[in-house]
């Protein structure tokens, strides 16, 4: 018994991480989505940068398992967009406004794997209390 309940404590743990991790995604996409058609400050400045999240492997000692976590959030370094806007007080000298290089097609595509992969680990700890339910009523009957 005491193998099957840390069996069910390591699936549950990487569950969660990946729920974390997946939670942790949606967030940066929804700041991209957001952002999406922001302008800067200043006119001729840039406006904001599209941010792309990174997934880091690690061992989690306690569980003796690897996890998965929310890496670091770095910049897409991808070009703006531009548009002549000459009336746009984001405009510089020559009437261009950069927008951000987000694009919402690609974030809403990326928020639908994101969510898919949070359901999958939702489902995951959703059966391991199942399992660990009827293991409880077997040992009590």
């Amino acid at each position: 018994m005491a193998d099957d309940s840390m069996d069910f404590s390591r699936a549950m743990g990487i569950a969660t991480s990946g729920l974390r991790a997946q939670a942790g995604r949606m967030r940066v996409i929804s700041e991209n989505i957001a952002n999406a058609e922001s302008t800067a400050q200043t006119a001729g400045g840039d406006p904001y940068r599209r941010k792309v999240p990174t997934f880091t492997s690690a061992l989690d000692r306690a569980l003796d398992a690897k996890v998965v976590t929310l890496g670091r959030i770095k910049p897409d370094n991808s070009s703006f967009r531009v548009k002549y806007e000459p009336g746009n007080p984001a405009a510089d000298a020559a009437g261009n406004v950069k927008y951000p290089n987000v694009n919402p097609l690609v974030e809403m595509t990326d928020m639908r794997d994101a969510q898919r992969s949070y359901e999958a680990n939702l489902n995951i700890i959703s059966a391991t209390r199942r399992m660990i339910q009827r293991t409880l009523d077997i040992l009590k009957a």
